[in-house]
């Protein structure tokens, strides 16, 4: 049995602290500094951590190891199981057609104008998205679409990662919010409750705050009525779904009332002309595209057939009703298994919780919610007639889209779970817990931490929740408030997160820059973490009437 060491080096907190954040500094520089493909930094990381777990930690080889390949297996299935057959589908879209004809709907239905497009794809659409599948896919597809309409893809990129913030900890029909009852103790209605009195105000805020970095102050006082009514219907959904209806259902009903509200508003009202925004249209073959593969057959179907505008949301009704039923009727759970994990399981005492034992337990799904994907995307190509043939060529050019982000995600992940049964991350949250007043401040950055590791706010609920409500009790503040602020952080760090900047870049020609990606997106990941650090205090010291 090991029991995990809290103070290693020289009995110090703050030294064992900065020696323990030394496998997130190396990713975060070979990132955003030195500009690295993500799988690349990523293997760094690990590196780092396996040489400081087993050589200053004490933690045993075998242990560290063992670890590491729980994570990687967990990375592939169900991670990456997801994200695999939610691009399948988005390549089955593309080469039926599908895709440019969702492209088509938006330049006949939507102003001329991108800004009202980012608004409406990169934050009502993709927050859909988040609410089906998560885990990088939005930002794929949403990033893909915007392309088609003109954006360079480095801004695509930037704009939808950001925006792939106020839907996270409700995505994947409430999975984080389960979680983070499971591992406090705490009900799981209550914390769902209070995230939704946190992330509604940045909900509010994002479409703002995003078009200030895109078109300027003048842009949004030209478009400051539908940033108001997409933000605003948002941010009511969630508040109203997840404190009076269902927690679960937050993202999916929140991102269809501002979809049909933003909508509905540009019926009657649209910006005026700027022609600096107007609408390009390239081809599928543009250069902001992969294109190799079936890439390049759109072009000559498209060419050969007209496919009616409103078939472009075939694809994303298709998915959305058969995800909705088959988490709703739980067909996940049909051949379920729990596998311990040889060597690792209950092997690893946490020393921070009194000795508990560490489980090591690998839930496979075979009937997991990629499966459900995946038949969406089978259903898909029967009703838009790719056959078999096209089907398997579909599944070849998703292979090849995905492998490297694939390979990014098992690293990051391996790394995420040596630094959890290693006890790394324990000494980070000991040390940040140990500020006192402060605390409410930097907690959102205990879930921003584990979820730029894991790339999932899932996992990030169940590293850090207990801890977030441990230090919560010992220094009196509250606990369900503490605990839902793991999980509002956290969302944060998944727009810096390798997994969900290496999905994204997939369908894209910036493959292998995840780099200049992330160095985009980090500042605004540390500004908006410390608003919600600010709001957090508010509600802690001055409005604890907010705390249900």
């Amino acid at each position: 049995m090991f029991h995990q060491l809290l103070t290693p080096v020289g009995g110090s907190l703050l030294l064992s602290f900065v020696v323990a954040a030394l496998p997130i500094v190396t990713v975060l520089v070979m990132l955003g500094v030195l500009r690295r493909p993500a799988w690349q930094a990523s293997l760094a990381g690990l590196v780092a951590g396996l040489l400081i777990a087993v050589l200053v930690w004490d933690l045993p080889a075998g242990l560290a190891l063992d670890s590491v390949a729980a994570g990687a297996v967990f990375a592939l299935w169900p991670v990456m199981w997801i994200v695999f057959n939610a691009l399948l589908l988005y390549n089955i879209a593309v080469v039926s057609g599908r895709f440019d004809a969702f492209r088509d709907w938006v330049v006949e239905h939507l102003p001329n104008d991108r800004r009202v497009v980012l608004v409406v794809i990169g934050f009502c659409f993709g927050c859909l998205l988040e609410g089906i599948s998560g885990f990088g896919t939005p930002v794929a597809i949403t990033s893909a679409l915007l392309i088609l309409v003109g954006f360079p893809p480095l801004e695509a990129l930037t704009f939808t990662l950001i925006f792939n913030t106020a839907p996270v900890a409700f995505g994947a029909l409430g999975a984080p919010v389960t979680v983070l009852g499971q591992v406090t103790g705490l009900p799981a209605v209550t914390l769902g409750a209070m995230i939704g009195r946190q992330l509604p105000f940045l909900a509010m805020l994002l479409p703002f705050y995003v078009m200030v970095i895109y078109g300027g102050m003048r842009s949004v006082r030209a478009l400051w009525p539908v940033l108001l009514v997409a933000g605003g219907s948002f941010a009511f959904g969630q508040f109203v779904s997840s404190n009076y209806l269902d927690y679960a259902l937050t993202d999916v009903l929140s991102s269809l009332i501002a979809l049909v509200a933003t909508l509905a508003f540009l019926r009657v009202w649209s910006p005026a002309d700027a022609p600096e925004f107007t609408m390009n249209l390239p081809s599928l073959a543009s250069p902001g595209l992969a294109t190799r593969g079936v890439g390049a057959e759109v072009v000559q179907t498209r060419t050969g057939a007209t496919v009616p505008a409103w078939q472009g949301w075939v694809p994303w009704i298709v998915v959305s009703v058969v995800v909705i039923i088959w988490t709703h009727f739980k067909i996940f759970t049909v051949g379920q298994q729990a596998i311990p994990w040889p060597g690792l399981h209950n092997q690893v005492l946490i020393t921070l919780y009194n000795d508990k034992p560490y489980a090591a337990v690998w839930t496979f799904q075979p009937l997991a919610t990629g499966t459900a994907i995946l038949l969406s995307a089978v259903i898909t190509a029967a009703l838009v007639g790719v056959g078999p043939g096209r089907f398997f060529e579909c599944v070849g050019q998703t292979w090849r889209q995905s492998r490297i982000a694939i390979l990014t995600v098992a690293l990051i992940v391996g790394l995420a779970y040596l630094m959890n049964y290693s006890g790394l991350n324990y000494t980070l949250g000991l040390g940040v817990a140990s500020v006192g007043i402060l605390f409410p401040l930097l907690s959102p950055f205990l879930g921003w931490v584990a979820v730029f590791l894991s790339g999932s706010d899932t996992s990030g609920n169940a590293l850090f929740g207990n801890l977030q409500v441990v230090a919560a009790n010992q220094l009196g503040l509250n606990p369900v408030l503490i605990a839902a602020t793991n999980s509002s952080g956290g969302v944060m760090g998944k727009m810096i997160s390798p997994q969900n900047i290496a999905t994204g870049v997939s369908v894209t020609d910036l493959k292998g820059q995840e780099g200049v990606v992330f160095a985009r997106t980090f500042k605004h990941s540390i500004v908006l973490t410390l608003v919600l650090g600010a709001l957090v205090v508010l509600q802690q010291y001055v409005f604890p009437w907010m705390i249900p």
